[in-house]
């Protein structure tokens, strides 16, 4: 009982820092390091230069670092409006957040060895590191579809349009994972029949599909939460909700139909 009503009492009233579990804390704290390692690269990459696209370059660590972080940090915030046993709950997140680390520390690695992170089978080494972070994207596909079903198979709780927010946030994260898997797969094919640099290549025209549609389980429940400290009637907010749902599932469907046209 005590779980069920967890989301309730979080969703009016925020915890702060001192009301989160240890899980929750752990994720946080772990989140903030990766967004801090992003920006450490960041100006690593303003003094050591070199190019910013490419398989090799520092603009990987940076925007991973970055991405990691910010996701892990929303996840953990979310996920605390789902009707989801607190016990599971903590399970997912240590795991998301562990595979967020071996993610982020595969890519760094392999920055730092001027070599690329995905689709580098040249040595065994290498071999091995894309394999670590194929099969760790293969994590985070199961850990948040969990916590996607989660938000559609009960009401969450919150504030007016937490459960519009969540749940579009979530449908719209399954696309991001699901492009991301499709760059995977698409290049390991590629790499092995022999065009690694066609691998390399191939992952261009869905970045930006999967770029737009990652954050979405965070910008909008984030909105929710301005809009409830405004002093707009619930149909203004309602409607500010609805037009940004709308216009983020149609920079999805543009970026989709980028991604059909040059596919």
């Amino acid at each position: 009982m005590a779980a069920s009503l967890a989301p309730e009492r979080r969703a009016l009233v925020p915890s702060g820092v001192s009301g989160m579990s240890r899980a929750e804390r752990l994720c946080v704290a772990t989140g903030v390091f990766l967004c801090l390692s992003g920006l450490v690269h960041l100006v690593v990459f303003l003094v050591d230069g070199g190019p910013w696209y490419g398989p090799v370059s520092w603009r990987k660590p940076v925007t991973f670092g970055l991405s990691f972080g910010l996701t892990l940090i929303a996840v953990t915030w979310v996920t605390s409006y789902l009707r989801i046993g607190a016990r599971r709950r903590a399970a997912l997140l240590v795991v998301f957040a562990a595979d967020c680390v071996v993610e982020v520390a595969g890519i760094t690695l392999q920055a730092w060895r001027r070599v690329p992170s995905h689709l580098n089978t040249e040595t065994p080494f290498d071999t091995a590191v894309a394999m670590t972070l194929a099969v760790g994207g293969g994590v985070l596909v199961v850990v948040l579809s969990a916590f996607a079903a989660a938000a559609f198979r009960r009401r969450p709780g919150g504030p007016p349009g937490m459960v519009l927010a969540l749940r579009s946030g979530f449908a719209i994260l399954m696309v991001a994972l699901l492009s991301g898997a499709a760059m995977i797969a698409r290049g390991v094919v590629l790499s092995r029949t022999g065009h690694q640099q066609a691998a390399y290549d191939s992952t261009a025209s869905l970045k930006p599909l999967h770029g737009v549609s990652l954050h979405a389980v965070l910008v909008l429940p984030a909105l929710v939460l301005l809009l409830a400290r405004t002093s707009w009637s619930e149909v203004a907010r309602q409607r500010v909700l609805y037009a940004a749902v709308g216009a983020y599932a149609a920079a999805v469907l543009v970026a989709g139909i980028r991604v059909g046209l040059t596919w």
